[in-house]
């Protein structure tokens, strides 16, 4: 099967042939359909957290596929399923990580990666969908939709009628506005440098837009919120200047959400007085989503019509072109980059 593969740092993946590993127990094989390209594969490709020690490896954590076949004490899923492939551990075995091989060499995987035709997964990686879903549409699932979803309403414990701000109106941002609108927040601003994801943002739940690139644009900020802040600030991009800002526009009550993972050894400086009395402060773990509960649930919302996914989705590419489908992921002019299988 094919597959691309990370073998060095800041270089584009390689497409080549790889040979798949027997299963064992608790792993699955699924046929991919479709993947979506998240900030994370970024910045693995970039060594953000540090030197990489398991070069050659597979990446990708977010992808819908089919079952065709399952390792012993498999019971979840069985051949024929329809799944979504998550980083974020469900119910299940969490099975030894797949060693593939490439020529004479050892191809490391964790227990999901998703940029490859074929996948052994993790048995607690899965959640099983129905077969009439939108496998484009639920290849979002595996990550934006419920780290999104969940900074708000898992980490941020959004309201009715209370403000949120976002911070980067990338595909996961913009989760987090829809999740913001379900939960009738306002005002609902989103905040970033290009125009076009600012106009995205209004489509799922914006009800104000922030350009960051003007000099006083925390003022713009408060001109919404008024001078307190706001409720619960999102922040999504990792960018130590960035999260200090959302810190500091949180109201003295209110509570700062980071997702964005910031590059290995970067530092942001803080007033740690607020902390003590009513103000929060929380790092973001996939929005702590529990996937057997929270996938099913968040589907069946959008089944309903409760939000629409499909604009998210920006750009689509084949496996044969997701180097250049990183580079687009890269410019930040994507909402979110879509590789397909079929």
């Amino acid at each position: 099967m094919k597959a691309a593969i990370l073998t060095e740092l800041k270089k584009p993946l390689i497409i080549d042939d790889i040979q798949l590993p027997e299963l064992t127990f608790g792993q699955v094989l699924v046929r991919i359909v479709s993947t979506g390209i998240c900030g994370s594969q970024l910045g693995e490709i970039d060594g953000k957290k540090g030197p990489d020690k398991y070069l050659p490896h597979l990446l990708g954590h977010e992808a819908s596929g089919i079952v065709e076949a399952t390792g012993p004490y498999v019971t979840k899923v069985k051949s024929g399923d329809h799944v979504i492939l998550h980083w974020r551990p469900g119910s299940g075995i969490q099975a030894p990580t797949p060693k593939y091989r490439w020529n004479d060499c050892t191809v490391n995987a964790g227990w999901v990666t998703t940029f490859q035709e074929k996948s052994i997964v993790s048995e607690n990686r899965l959640t099983k969908i129905s077969e009439t879903s939108d496998m484009e549409i639920a290849a979002l699932y595996g990550c934006a939709v419920t780290t999104g979803f969940g900074a708000v309403i898992n980490d941020a414990h959004i309201s009715t009628g209370q403000s949120v701000i976002v911070f980067g109106a990338g595909a996961v941002g913009l989760c987090a506005i829809l999740g913001a609108q379900c939960a009738s927040a306002w005002p609902i601003i989103a905040v970033d440098i290009v125009e076009s994801k600012l106009k995205m943002a209004k489509k799922f739940g914006a009800t104000h837009t922030v350009n960051s690139t003007r000099p006083d644009y925390q003022n713009d900020i408060f001109a919404i919120t008024g001078n307190n802040g706001a409720d619960a600030v999102i922040e999504t991009t990792g960018v130590d200047s960035i999260m200090e800002c959302a810190y500091q526009i949180t109201s003295p009550s209110g509570t700062t959400v980071l997702v964005g993972v910031p590059h290995h050894g970067s530092r942001m400086s803080i007033d740690t007085m607020p902390l003590h009395f009513d103000k929060k402060l929380t790092g973001s773990h996939g929005g702590g989503s529990i996937p057997d509960v929270d996938i099913p649930r968040l589907m069946r919302a959008q089944h309903a019509g409760l939000f629409d996914l499909s604009p998210m989705i920006t750009h689509r590419f084949s496996l044969d072109r997701i180097n250049e489908a990183i580079d687009v992921t890269r410019s930040g002019k994507a909402g979110r980059c879509i590789i397909n299988f079929n």
